[in-house]
């Protein structure tokens, strides 16, 4: 028992669940439960089954609210208690972002360039390229294969980048004109939610694809997906002026949220359509704006439930980093099912590597790192 003890501790975390948002904690662990379980579909080929059955909400369209949602909420304070909105205070901001995104990302490419140079997934190494560095892979047109689930990564970080400095533009020049800081706020929100349907209307809309070019060409491009993170923004911007409308219509907001994401899901859409390609991801980024007030609610949960829902939330955006390419893919290219049985073995075996390594990752990596980004401010 005392070894089991030790097993167990080795991958204990000791979160502070009283500075927690429980319902938040629940919608980034759906999120992450709904992207590893798309991934590790393929194992499940040769099962012959359709689990899970019924359709998942997609689960980067909920991180992308939620990750809008949360850093809109930091930036607002940041702007509501500065006199000044400048490069320096920009400047903390990008740094404490990249002590969170960074050094996982570049640990984790550095696994991924290893894995296919030495031929352990059957990935082109030349697809490897120096964009990788600065999230620049998929930032005006598509890429295929090598780490590709870096792209939603990169529509996070060129978002986080760009977001701030259109903020401090708007603050400066539209303050001469006695604009308060709410309207600046809300004005650089649509900035970000316009452009982007603009460039789907006018360019991508043009793009001739089909269901995998869809994705390849349109929804996982930099420059055509702002607009999900910004919904966040907006869903920030609502709690913190209008926080009456925010708990009020909470209940309503959220069955509204599963009502448009289920018509998303079940409603038919032809790759090649014009409202496919042009408002498909953004209605469904609306349903999943919507679900924001009630979950930002939830405050509590029974003991087990919590700790379950905040370890899953906690070790998250590792789980989306290593769950594709570094286990999922080496189990299909190298141990393949070849029945039900083996299908459902692997199937286990897929989730509990992605959870044991990736709470390895978050709590010997990660989370060191984040915490000497506290040194550092002090």
């Amino acid at each position: 028992m005392a070894f089991i003890s030790k097993i167990i501790n080795f991958f204990r975390l000791h979160p502070d669940y009283d500075n927690r948002v429980f319902g938040l904690d629940l919608m980034r662990a759906l999120a992450i439960i709904f992207v590893v379980m798309g991934h590790g579909g393929a194992l499940l080929d040769k099962a012959n089954t359709n689990f899970p059955w019924i359709p998942l909400i997609d689960g980067v369209e909920l991180f992308f609210v939620l990750s809008g949602f949360l850093i809109g909420g930091i930036l607002i304070k940041i702007f509501q208690n500065k006199t000044e909105f400048g490069i320096k205070t920009i400047g903390n901001f990008w740094i404490r972002r990249w002590f969170r995104t960074l050094p996982n990302y570049y640990l984790v490419l550095i696994l991924n360039i290893i894995i296919v140079y030495f031929g352990i997934i059957k990935e082109d190494f030349l697809q490897f390229n120096w964009k990788f560095l600065f999230f620049l892979q998929n930032f005006s047109g598509p890429f295929t294969g090598f780490f590709w689930e870096s792209w939603s990564l990169s529509i996070e970080e060129w978002f986080y980048l760009l977001f701030p400095v259109i903020l401090s533009v708007f603050y400066i020049v539209l303050k001469r004109l006695k604009i308060n800081k709410k309207n600046i706020f809300l004005w650089s929100i649509f900035i970000f939610l316009l452009i982007p349907l603009l460039l789907r209307t006018f360019i991508a809309a043009g793009f001739d694809v089909d269901e995998f070019y869809l994705g390849v060409k349109i929804n996982k491009v930099v420059i055509f997906r702002f607009d999900g993170i910004a919904l966040g923004l907006l869903a920030a911007f609502i709690k913190n002026w209008y926080p009456g409308i925010w708990y009020k219509y909470r209940n309503i907001s959220f069955i509204s949220g599963v009502i448009i994401c289920y018509a998303v899901l079940y409603i038919k859409w032809l790759p090649n359509e014009y409202a496919t390609k042009v408002f498909k991801l953004l209605i469904q980024s609306i349903g999943c704006f919507f679900l924001l007030p009630k979950f930002d609610n939830i405050k509590k949960a029974p003991s087990f439930i919590t700790k379950t829902v905040t370890h899953i939330s906690l070790i998250s955006y590792s789980m989306y980093l290593l769950n594709l390419a570094i286990i999922a893919e080496i189990i299909i290219k190298n141990f393949p099912p070849w029945g039900p049985h083996s299908a459902w073995t692997f199937y286990a075996i897929y989730w509990v590597l992605t959870i044991a390594l990736s709470t390895l990752l978050y709590k010997y990596y990660e989370k060191p790192v984040m915490d000497l980004r506290e040194r550092w401010k002090k």
